[in-house]
């Protein structure tokens, strides 16, 4: 699949999953605090998302975020992914996903992500119900918990673990690519 199928494939995963939770555009884009002709966009594959509105997505019609990575590429070893049998998603802001887990349905999940220079998650803070924690492979990751206007910045080797609900944002406020190793559960 190259990038323009798996922004179609998350259009049709979000507008699908929205009417079977009997949702109308408005009623979605209101909980999530977002127009409803960018979530139109989204659903239609002419717009992406960024990190913190695919959470909100997820949380208000009650799935993880990770429910989004669930149209699954061919492999040959169910316990094994290779590079080209991964799922991607491509959000705005910046911020490339790659599922890296051979399985969604065991006890944690593991994402890739890579954040461009400049890559943000989005204006809000993502509150996801699962709880989360983070390797940073290279380059630098800010990350805002809180109210706290201030950002802990880490590096390569540098790690993070935040209990589910809490209430962060981050960034890459750099002019070099950062690589994150995300783990959920």
């Amino acid at each position: 699949m190259d990038m323009q199928d798996e922004i179609e494939g998350l259009a049709i995963l979000i507008r699908d999953l929205r009417k079977h939770k009997n949702l109308t555009l408005g009623e979605l884009a209101e909980r999530i605090g977002r127009s409803v002709g960018f979530l139109s966009q989204v659903e239609r594959g002419l717009s992406r998302p960024t990190v913190a509105d695919l959470t909100a997505i997820s949380e208000t019609l009650g799935v993880p975020t990770t429910y989004f990575y669930s149209l699954s590429k061919p492999r040959a070893l169910r316990w094994v992914t290779r590079p080209g049998e991964r799922r991607t998603l491509y959000y705005a802001g910046g911020i490339t996903d790659v599922l890296v887990s051979p399985s969604m349905s065991a006890g944690f999940s593991m994402l890739e992500s890579h954040l461009a220079p400049g890559a943000s998650s989005g204006e809000g803070h993502l509150d996801d119900s699962s709880e989360q924690g983070g390797f940073v492979l290279e380059g630098e990751l800010s990350i805002w918990l809180g109210d706290d206007p201030h950002a802990v910045t880490l590096g390569p080797n540098d790690s993070f673990q935040l209990p589910p609900h809490s209430q962060f944002r981050y960034a890459n406020l750099t002019e070099q690519p950062t690589r994150v190793l995300w783990v959920f559960r």
